[in-house]
């Protein structure tokens, strides 16, 4: 059971307690077919963006002059009112995929290239139109996704490649092209950044979020990257940066710690991995194929090693209990007091992960959130607010509730069979990735569960078993 549930936390949000009877029968390899099967389908646009953005921005008639067009401040001030409140709307669809959706993987996948690409941008157009194409693009190929993503209006806005002029060149496009999605640190010198900021000027885009290359602003001399001399374009440094293995070691390093273990990495199981990876032409889901099918993936020191992120964390939690949430917008400020909002990343390098979640603030609200659920008890948010970032969430400076309708009938149907002197230890079997070891709390559960009915004490030893350091790792 252990493998199983181990497949579907890392390809996955956790097993959803609704479906775990028919998922529990297959064994990990027919769980790992019916992953990838039910992630085929094409994922749908998300348009949440309000139809007064779409009239700012598209102007009536001005679509052919739209490079021209300009805002006042006015519109600017609405059109950044708007965008935050219809990425409220996008954040918590999202959310509502990545619960529900039988495309685990897909939006799993998404969900670490969104931290990989990472674009803080408040236009809702520009967040909608990245955020389709790394879910489009999420088990596809990777050279087609950092195509796309290079050329998308959120990226090319958040790292500034409007200003990148041949007048005066701007090096942040490309030198996080480089260091974050690409190489990686230590794989180039300042002069092929250099060099290559000079192949992407006169990248930009449209008000309304669509590529376009501005001729006048571009370099056309002679540039040197990695050795080569030409007139090179940005298309040309992207297709260099894809002929680098370096390139592909970088993405297999980086996915390898978020799907399999974030501290241990052996360096000839990640050579070889990437190895294939290039040789497939960075092909994603040959690579996820090499890293499920393996024996290692399910190695004792792979299980439990990881530390769920606050989006994992609370996903996983509703698809245990499972809960309908009545006040959707209380999912932002779990997001924000937990250190992890969608769309909204720290910086260009995304959200470090690992160790960097915990610390004595966010884990004491970790251990409580399955209690505050139950309870429906407020969160208290605290420290220097972002109105941007909470979406309008947090302008109170009050507990917020997360109001829920809580259905116990399928909990109750996996644990029907289950002794009542054993239901603490099958709970924690499917609970937790870490199985229950001889310290195994058996008074402090009994002392703080409801023994008044077989019911009673499911449900409060469930929660109990979900608000535990090990429920935090997976």
């Amino acid at each position: 059971m252990k493998q199983l549930q181990h497949l579907l936390w890392r390809m996955g949000f956790g097993p959803q307690t609704e479906t775990w009877p028919q998922w529990s029968t297959l064994t990990p390899a027919e769980a790992w077919r019916k992953l990838k099967a039910d992630a085929a389908a094409p994922p749908a646009y998300f348009d949440v963006a309000d139809n007064a953005v779409k009239g700012l921005v598209m102007g009536v008639g001005e679509v052919g002059k739209m490079e021209r067009r300009k805002l006042d401040q006015a519109q600017r001030k609405r059109l950044r009112e708007q965008s935050r409140d219809d990425l409220r709307n996008l954040n918590l669809l999202w959310l509502e995929q990545m619960t529900h959706s039988k495309a685990q993987l897909r939006e799993k996948m998404a969900l670490f290239w969104h931290g990989h690409f990472a674009a803080h941008n408040i236009n809702i157009l520009y967040q909608q139109q990245l955020l389709s194409i790394i879910r489009e693009n999420a088990l596809g190929n990777f050279a087609d996704l950092l195509r796309q993503v290079s050329k998308s209006a959120a990226m090319l806005a958040f790292l500034n490649n409007q200003q990148n002029k041949k007048e005066h060149p701007n090096e942040n496009f490309a030198r996080e092209v480089m260091e974050l999605f690409t190489l990686g640190r230590g794989n180039y010198t300042e002069q092929d950044i250099k060099e290559a900021a000079r192949a992407f000027t006169g990248w930009s885009f449209r008000l309304d979020g669509q590529f376009q290359f501005r001729p006048n602003d571009h370099d056309t001399g002679s540039k040197t990257i990695f050795g080569k001399t030409g007139n090179f374009k940005g298309e040309d440094v992207l297709d260099m940066l894809l002929e680098r293995r370096e390139t592909a070691v970088f993405i297999v390093r980086k996915l390898y710690r978020f799907l399999v273990n974030e501290q241990k990495a052996p360096e000839a199981r990640i050579l070889q991995l990437a190895e294939r990876f290039f040789q497939s032409q960075y092909n994603i889901l040959a690579l996820l194929d090499d890293i499920a099918g393996s024996a290692w993936f399910y190695e004792p020191e792979n299980i439990g090693a990881n530390i769920k992120s606050p989006v994992v964390l609370w996903v996983g939690i509703r698809r245990a209990l499972p809960i309908q949430v009545l006040n959707p917008e209380a999912q932002l400020v779990i997001q924000k007091v937990l250190g992890q909002v969608l769309f909204y990343p720290p910086n260009v390098a995304g959200w470090p992960g690992g160790r960097s979640w915990i610390d004595s603030n966010t884990l004491t609200l970790r251990l409580r959130l399955p209690q505050l659920v139950y309870g429906q008890k407020a969160l208290e948010v605290r420290g220097k607010t972002d109105d941007d970032q909470e979406m309008g969430q947090g302008r109170t400076g009050k507990g917020r509730k997360v109001e829920v309708a809580l259905d116990w009938a399928p909990v109750e149907a996996i644990f029907q069979g289950a002794k009542t002197e054993d239901l603490f230890f099958k709970i924690a079997e499917y609970l937790w990735q870490s199985a229950p070891t001889r310290d195994f709390p058996v008074e402090v559960l009994e002392a703080h569960t409801d023994p008044r009915s077989r019911e009673s004490l499911l449900h409060t030893a469930y929660i109990q078993l979900m608000a535990t350091p090990e429920y935090q790792l997976f």
